[in-house]
């Protein structure tokens, strides 16, 4: 499966060379950088096979050997980019010094995969969601695999359901914070290719929302 870095470096290039034919998973890595792209524009519901295989530069059969509907396309670009969120938080909170840091630094991978892949997050926090039942089921699973990365982070001494609540109470505001963030990208546009600001822009987000969850968090007490 692409993950979503490898699919936003290859986005823009998505037509390729007619002198040299893509292997198979070539191909399929070029076919889910296009759809993802797409998907996060326009949305699910406006976003045709046909689309896809026109700006990919390929046939519409040709898409359907390696995706066999739109929905299983677009499951499994959510996936790929859930699970290298995951991945990325997990590593990031596992290296922190402390719990505060596990915070700050939690926040920071998940900032930074926001300003650098910001194409992915437009697919999973996209205002124009599937209508299509489970694939709003499959978009909510992904608050729930954060927010169950989160949940070992509060403080102990609460009980399960307390603390998943307040872990979902986190995911929603990295969320919240995400949204408003991608939507005001446009003030931002001089600036998106710069990888020094940002780098510097995911730790000031993460830094900000930290000392807010971070102040919240420890004033929680078990009732």
């Amino acid at each position: 499966m692409a993950s979503a870095q490898s699919s936003e470096l290859r986005a823009s290039g998505s037509r390729t060379s007619p002198s040299r034919r893509l292997s198979g998973g070539e191909r399929r890595r070029q076919l889910s950088a296009v759809a993802l792209r797409l998907f996060a524009e326009r949305g699910y519901e406006s976003t045709t096979m046909d689309e896809i295989a026109e700006a990919a530069g390929v046939t519409k059969p040709l898409v359907y050997q390696h995706f066999s509907s739109k929905r299983a396309l677009y499951l499994e670009l959510v996936d790929s980019v859930t699970e290298e969120l995951l991945a990325t938080i997990s590593a990031a909170t596992a290296a922190a010094a402390g719990p505060r840091e596990q915070v700050e630094d939690g926040f920071t991978a998940y900032f930074r995969m926001v300003v650098t892949h910001e194409t992915a997050f437009r697919l999973l926090y996209s205002r124009s969601s599937p209508t299509d039942p489970d694939l709003g089921v499959a978009l909510r699973k992904v608050e729930d695999a954060i927010a169950v990365a989160i949940d070992p982070l509060i403080a102990a001494g609460l009980d399960p359901a307390h603390r998943r609540f307040l872990a979902h109470a986190v995911v929603g505001m990295a969320e919240g914070a995400s949204r408003h963030w991608i939507e005001t990208q446009a003030e931002r546009s001089d600036r998106s290719g710069d990888a020094g600001w940002l780098g510097a822009e995911a730790q000031r987000l993460a830094r900000r929302l930290a000392e807010l969850a971070w102040a919240g968090l420890r004033a929680v007490h078990a009732d």
